[in-house]
């Protein structure tokens, strides 16, 4: 593998794949929430309802859902520009589709065929990362991986306001286009394979599994926003049960064949703890993100583009402290960051759940980012040891399991405080409580359940190791991991 080898031989920055692959998965992150604004425009324009109309953003969460778990096997088994190429053609070509769309429908399936393109970049600029950097370097590499996939989202709202403040909604897909289209030329001309290929045929099986039950699982915590219950109970109960059939397919075919996605990750006690904790921050970090423009805008009364703007220092704050993240965690370890980052987010969220209809602005913005800039220093050493503890052909699988939780913990958090600020809600409505106040008390309330959820995450930190020694690795942790069983 002689490009591998040169790779590392250079040392020193970040290699130039790398680099390439984070101005890539910048782009199409950014798309997953440059839609948000955009729902009255469409309401109008295509004469959909406001559910309806959710589906640009439901779609693309549900295709990511169902497609990431299949990345793990399918980055196997193509080289790196073939995936990248696939990748960025599929988004290229659901982002013209999404630009020209005469009807809803075809705006849907523009979005679907965008997040599918989405789906392979994540886990694919993960598993280079991990493959091409040296132990010693991963923290700050990861670091300025964090600042693509933090700032992203975070400027996805903010510039989508602005381009809806002077023109059509179709500028938000017309005006990525180009900037995609050069970067996947730019990318196609610099960027080098790593590593070869496998050979093995897919289990068909497996992939419709993945597709309905995790597709599922997402949908049915998703729904639980329009305020019924039992179909989403049973969407969801469904969605578990396809699962189930899932994990026991890998089981079989680790013993039988190629398993889709290699469960033995979850036998590295610090993958697996790293994995609880990153389910549960990005469930309360998520759950939070959901109800402050609801708060913003239907009781403080601020514009889409004015929460936007209130919110995005708290993102760029989190993306521009990445790289000093993985500088110190690749001098001093994780523990050191994240016991310090996990406290941070449950001080942030229990600040939110003194909100008031009075509360200054300076409060809520300082409150942001105190949440914002302790999740960054938990999720880049979390992410750089939980991949670390892994042997190296099974990179591409934990990738691929750390962007399918994501995923489930973005429904799952969405849907746990929208029930539970409904819920409150409704009760004190019925009581003869006025609606602004009642709202709001819900709202308290799940910020409370937010808190109450991140202190797993303290817990889980304080037992994650200092460093995550993995097989075969040339780390120096404290507590080195077991090599991982063969089946």
């Amino acid at each position: 593998m002689p490009a591998l080898l040169s790779v590392r031989r250079n040392g020193g920055g970040t290699p130039a794949v790398v680099r390439l692959l984070v101005i890539a998965t910048f782009v199409v992150i950014l798309n997953e929430t440059i839609m948000i604004n955009a729902i009255p425009r469409l309401m109008h324009d295509l004469h959909v309802t406001e559910r309806a109309a959710q589906w640009v953003s439901t779609s693309f969460m549900l295709t990511m859902a169902a497609v990431i778990p299949v990345t793990g096997w399918f980055l196997q088994r193509v080289t790196t520009r073939r995936a990248y190429a696939l990748a960025m053609g599929v988004f290229l070509a659901g982002t013209a589709l999404s630009a020209v769309a005469p009807s809803f429908a075809v705006l849907l399936v523009g979005r679907i065929i965008q997040a599918g393109g989405t789906a392979v970049m994540m886990p694919l600029l993960m598993t280079t990362l991990m493959t091409v950097v040296p132990d010693r370097d991963r923290g700050r590499v990861m670091g300025n991986v964090t600042l693509a996939i933090s700032v992203a989202p975070a400027m996805g709202p903010v510039l989508s306001g602005l381009v809806l403040q002077i023109g059509s909604w179709r500028w938000l897909f017309v005006l990525v286009l180009p900037i995609a289209g050069a970067v996947t030329w730019f990318g196609l001309r610099r960027l080098e394979n790593i590593g070869e290929p496998e050979t093995g045929s897919i289990d068909w099986f497996s992939v419709v599994f993945a597709a309905l039950g995790f597709g599922s699982l997402v949908y049915g915590l998703s729904r639980f926003e329009a305020g019924t219950v039992a179909t989403p109970v049973l969407i969801t109960l469904a969605g578990v049960a396809l699962i189930g059939l899932f994990v026991a397919r890998q089981l079989w075919l680790q013993r039988n064949g190629t398993p889709l996605l290699d469960l033995r990750i979850l036998r590295s006690r610090t993958y697996s703890m790293a994995l609880v904790l990153m389910a549960v921050a990005f469930l309360a970090m998520l759950g939070s993100m959901m109800l402050l423009p609801l708060y913003l805008q239907n009781l403080r009364g601020l514009s889409p583009l004015e929460t936007g703007l209130l919110v995005m220092p708290g993102g760029l704050a989190m993306g521009l402290l990445g790289p000093v993240i993985g500088r110190l965690f690749d001098r001093f370890g994780g523990r050191i960051l994240v016991i310090p980052g996990a406290i941070g987010i449950t001080a942030a969220l229990a600040g939110f759940t003194q909100i008031s209809v009075t509360m200054p602005y300076w409060q809520l913005l300082a409150l942001h980012i105190l949440l914002m800039l302790s999740l960054a220093a938990a999720f880049t050493p979390v992410f750089t040891l939980a991949l670390g503890a892994l042997p190296e052909d099974l990179y591409s699988h934990g990738s691929s399991m750390l962007g399918t939780l994501q995923q489930v913990a973005a429904a799952l958090g969405t849907a746990l405080v929208v029930t539970v600020m409904a819920s409150r809600t409704s009760a004190l409505q019925a009581t003869g409580i006025d609606a602004l106040t009642a709202q709001l008390d819900g709202m308290r309330l799940a910020f409370v359940v937010s808190t109450a959820l991140s202190l797993v995450v303290i817990v889980t930190a304080i037992l994650l190791p200092n460093r995550s020694g993995a097989p075969g690795g040339n780390g120096d942790s404290e507590h080195p991991e077991p090599e991982l069983a063969k089946v």
